[in-house]
């Protein structure tokens, strides 16, 4: 199969010349020494600039902080303190919202380049259509209305004001409508290119954001509370779902969906594409550490043979209980059995087909010795017992041969955990009990997140994850479709993607939204909504891949979320500004307003 590779020759060529703005977002900035213009470095080739318009992509497609952060199902472990994204005290001076916002718009600036230079209805047109669309879908998720630009910004222009959010929506919607009515892109793409698959489920996302942030009203903001004023753009979200799914059953297992050799899979509409083999730079910086995050520190990676996991994002406590026993999307998410490296020469550890990769690159792991185990709060500590018992052979301490020197069993409850160890030259396991905070803050403190690896990996130090991103897949639709069904009115529908989901996950089907009765503790102001149904579906079906900021927000309970499950929120006053606003948005970056004589301080979000 051909994928779609962005190599980063691209980057040397941008090393003279990039698109950013005078106000370092909107314009082009010659930064050549013989005073070039865009026209004047690409010549007009539409094919450099829709080439570029993919690979910039990758600046923004992994970005914890704005994705996943100040939210219910992520803490820091391990001397990581809250981030401004988890106490909601960022600013409008914040650098990562600059360079996310920045580099939004160089997606879209090279996108309406490739238009104005091939025709927005030649088959580059129309891929850099799609590319502008989603770039305008983020920044409306998380900035409100925003300047709308069509054309390509080769000019000192320095006047873009924002565009309302109502004519955001319009213009993304008539835009992708057209696009998928007319279009010559292919039904279905999964080699990284866009299709009316792919364009028919960012209609649904609009659609779906549309008809929250246009057609809903927010009640009270810590019950998460709102009155739904129409349905329309309710039923259009649910319809374009429906196009999506594309008759897609969910019949792949969810490990299989996630598994390093099925990458553009049926399941897969579009994603954002890396390629080992042939990157002409250094391989170790040429990726992104998708990998490397969501997960607990577990040693100095080259030594233990675990692969590098720094402790931030790691599962809040509600996560811990987000997952019913019997729910297969548990195993597909998290790694629950570390594999033992032994040493080399060097003491360090054998890395690849030992070693926590041994997961994958090893056939028949029946024998194969085990370092670290994470059991789910459902097991009994009879239950671990007997799986000691049973793996008897495989667990074997030795410090003179296995980088880790020892073998460390946890039973992942609140508010202990109870662990089991067997140390270096020991032949008898130590059962303990510790207070939650307290495993939190020492080594070997909790699973990780393996939908991302890459066991093609070296030590898994820096960006060497070259898995393809997924950005839009098939059950996301699902949920997509379930959540427009049940704000359109029809609950019957909303239930059936449901119990599709859930079927596939290995769980009986739900008679009634009612029916839903979560495993993680609440207060007793916090009553199980329907939406909070479909919010924790989404979180067990999509977990870490960067949708859960966006997921609060647009529902109206970010607020509520926050309050309730956040270790670091303590009152709705921590989420609101001086002016007593909710920060329901990303402030507008103070550069923008400065340089952007379009926009002025009047222009800035509510909360900042």
């Amino acid at each position: 199969m051909k994928k779609n590779i962005y190599l980063s020759v691209i980057a040397a060529l941008f090393a003279g010349f990039t698109l950013t703005a005078c106000s370092d977002f909107l314009d082009a900035e010659n930064k050549t020494a013989g005073g070039q213009t865009a026209d004047d470095y690409f010549g007009k080739d539409a094919a450099s600039l829709l080439t570029s318009a993919y690979e910039s992509m990758k600046a923004y497609a992994y970005n914890p902080d704005l994705f996943s952060r100040g939210t219910d199902l992520y803490i820091h472990t391990r001397g990581k303190v809250a981030t401004v994204f988890d106490s909601y005290t960022i600013t409008a001076e914040d650098n990562t919202i600059k360079s996310f916002y920045a580099n939004v718009y160089k997606t879209i600036n090279y996108a309406n380049g490739v238009i104005s230079y091939a025709g927005e209805d030649s088959q580059a047109g129309q891929e850099a259509r799609f590319l502008r669309a989603y770039g305008y879908y983020l920044l409306t998720q998380h900035f409100g209305g925003v300047p709308y630009v069509t054309e390509y910004i080769n000019s000192a222009e320095t006047s873009y004001p924002r565009t309302p959010l109502s004519e955001c929506y319009s213009n993304i919607i008539a835009d992708l409508t057209s696009l998928y009515n007319s279009s010559s892109l292919d039904a279905t793409n999964h080699d990284g290119h866009a299709s009316k698959q792919a364009v028919a489920a960012l209609l649904a996302k609009v659609y779906l954001a549309a008809g929250w942030d246009i057609d809903t009203s927010l009640g009270d903001a810590t019950q998460g509370t709102y009155t739904v004023g129409s349905t329309t753009n309710f039923t259009q979200a649910a319809s374009w779902a429906e196009k999506a799914i594309n008759g897609v059953s969910l019949t792949m297992s969810f490990e299989d969906k996630w598994y390093p050799t099925n990458e553009g899979n049926d399941e897969e509409i579009f994603s954002i594409q890396y390629e080992r083999n042939g990157y002409p730079g250094d391989v170790s910086s040429g990726g992104h550490n998708m990998q490397n995050g969501f997960g607990g520190y577990y040693g100095s990676y080259d030594a233990s043979g675990i692969k590098n996991v720094g402790s931030e994002d790691q599962q809040s406590e509600k996560s811990m209980y987000l997952y019913e026993k019997g729910d297969s999307r548990y195993d597909g998410t998290f790694m629950k059995v570390f594999y033992a490296a032994t040493k080399n020469s060097s003491g360090k550890a054998n890395w690849g087909t030992e070693g926590y990769y041994a997961h994958y690159n090893v056939s028949d792991l029946s024998n194969f010795p085990i370092t670290r185990v994470y059991l789910p709060y459902y097991y009994t500590e009879a239950e671990v017992e007997q799986w000691i018992t049973d793996h008897k052979d495989q667990l074997i301490a030795d410090g003179d041969i296995y980088a880790n020197g020892n073998v460390i069993i946890s039973l992942l409850t609140l508010p202990n955990v109870t662990t089991w160890t067997l140390a270096s030259g020991s032949s008898t396991f130590q059962k303990k009990s510790v207070d939650i905070t307290t495993y939190n803050n020492q080594v070997d403190n909790g699973t990780c997140v393996k939908k991302f690896d890459d066991p093609n990996s070296d030590y898994a130090s820096g960006n060497q994850d070259y898995r393809d991103i997924v950005v839009l897949h098939v059950s996301d639709m699902y949920l997509v479709a379930a959540e427009a069904y049940l704000m359109a009115g029809n609950t019957s529908e909303a239930l059936a993607k449901i119990n599709a989901i859930r079927g596939r996950a290995g769980l009986t089907a739900l008679a009634s939204f009612s029916a839903y009765q979560p495993e993680y503790a609440t207060t007793g102001s916090f009553t199980i909504k329907e939406i909070d149904l479909i919010l924790d579906e989404r979180a067990r079906e999509l977990y870490a891949e960067g949708h859960r900021w966006m997921d609060l927000r647009r529902t109206k309970q970010l607020v509520r979320y926050n309050v309730e499950f956040s270790e670091y929120v303590s009152s709705a006053a921590d989420m609101q500004g001086t002016d007593g606003n909710y920060k329901w948005l990303r402030p507008i970056p103070a550069n923008e307003i400065s340089a952007n004589t379009g926009i002025t301080s009047a222009d800035q979000n509510p909360g900042y």
